[in-house]
């Protein structure tokens, strides 16, 4: 038997972290959305019990480091599965690039199980396995738009946002998430208004999303990797309406209604960094 999935990425409205937690881990408020622009997941059925990952990018790990491999063994193991799986993974989203795609390829892998072997999980079931594995997991399990609190676990749909145009930029650098969170000092950091983003997403306001757009972590990606804020002013001078630093970055994406607008962004974007993409959102 063969199955197939989307996991597609997704960026951050906004990005707030609120406290640091006990277990060394931090609170934060983000809402996310996903975009058109996806990997696709790969299901083969195998008698041997046996988890193997094929996929084509010398970034990415192919074993047990891979967080769709991490997936697989925690449904197994949780749900006491005895066949095995091969999953193929055609990547199509950044990595490091603060855009989800191995969260989401990990969300991919818990839907995709749950149809390959019956198991009727509920997708609010599935988020919950994904908490366990990572903080975007269980947002990316639901997609759409939601705002995710706690470590991430906590995923609440919100109202979509309009559909527009995103130019994704993202420069030949990769960034750690753990590395940018070290470096918070929460006492500094601007915090997004998330209630007032909230508010115009409710409303469907594509002016007032845009200008509440927020991420608590930019500054400090941009202090480390100056070029993320050249290319965020960049599109600025380029027409976006809105623009914001995805996730610990380093991908900067704007946002624009017209696809004329949008297209001349993405051409001028093009000159600065190799990866660029011209999406829709899909939340």
């Amino acid at each position: 038997m063969v199955l197939f999935e989307k996991a597609p990425a997704k960026i951050n409205l906004s990005l707030d972290v609120l406290s640091k937690r006990d277990d060394g881990y931090h609170n934060v408020e983000m809402i996310m959305t996903t975009i058109d622009l996806s990997d696709r997941i790969e299901f083969h059925e195998l008698k041997k019990d046996r988890i193997t990952i094929s996929l084509e990018s010398r970034f990415v790990p192919s074993d047990e480091r891979n967080l769709a491999y991490k997936a697989a063994a925690l449904f197994k193991e949780r749900y006491g599965i005895k066949a095995g799986v091969h999953i193929k993974i055609e990547k199509n989203i950044p990595v490091s690039a603060g855009l989800g795609g191995g969260s989401s390829d990990a969300a991919a892998v818990l839907r995709g199980l749950n149809r390959l072997w019956s198991k009727n999980l509920s997708l609010k079931e599935l988020a919950c396995l994904g908490a366990e594995l990572g903080t975007d997991v269980p947002f990316c399990v639901y997609g759409g738009t939601g705002i995710a609190t706690g470590r991430g676990e906590n995923v609440e749909l919100l109202k979509s946002a309009p559909a527009c145009w995103v130019v994704l930029a993202k420069p030949n650098i990769g960034v750690s998430s753990g590395a940018v969170f070290q470096q918070i000092k929460l006492h500094e950091i601007e915090h997004p208004n998330t209630e007032k983003l909230m508010k115009a997403l409710g409303e469907n306001d594509f002016s007032m999303i845009c200008a509440h757009l927020g991420n608590a972590l930019e500054s400090i990606t941009m202090a480390s990797h100056p070029e993320v804020r050249h290319i965020k002013e960049t599109m600025m001078q380029a027409g976006a309406t809105g623009t914001l630093m995805s996730g610990s970055g380093p991908t900067v994406y704007g946002l624009a209604m017209q696809e004329s607008k949008a297209q001349r962004i993405y051409n001028g974007m093009r000159g600065f960094c190799e990866e660029v993409f011209l999406v829709r959102l899909l939340g």
